[in-house]
């Protein structure tokens, strides 16, 4: 079963936070630049945790996952959007 997770960071060195960005794109969508949804099973979102764990600078930056529960239950109607919506996911592939 996949939860919907919402990744937020703050990384303090630019050459980390270009790191981390472009990874987190392989693990989700883009909500904002620096907070993602991502849609994971229990294992992929291990592979995440040690994926930035091995960029991030413990000390300094800081990473937030909030688990929505079910993708395709609650999770799905966690998220609200003011403004500017975000354009619909495409399906992705993981490939890891």
């Amino acid at each position: 079963m996949r939860n919907r997770h919402i990744v937020t960071y703050d990384i303090s060195d630019p050459a980390r936070l270009r790191l981390v960005h472009r990874k987190m794109n392989g693990f989700g969508d883009a909500l904002q630049y620096s907070v993602f949804s991502c849609d994971l099973s229990e294992k992929e979102r291990i592979l995440m945790e040690e994926a930035l764990a091995s960029i991030i600078n413990a000390r300094e930056d800081r990473i937030l996952i909030i688990d929505l529960g079910p993708a395709a239950g609650r999770g799905n109607n966690s998220v609200r959007t003011l403004g500017r919506q975000s354009p619909p996911a495409e399906p992705k592939v993981m490939v890891i």
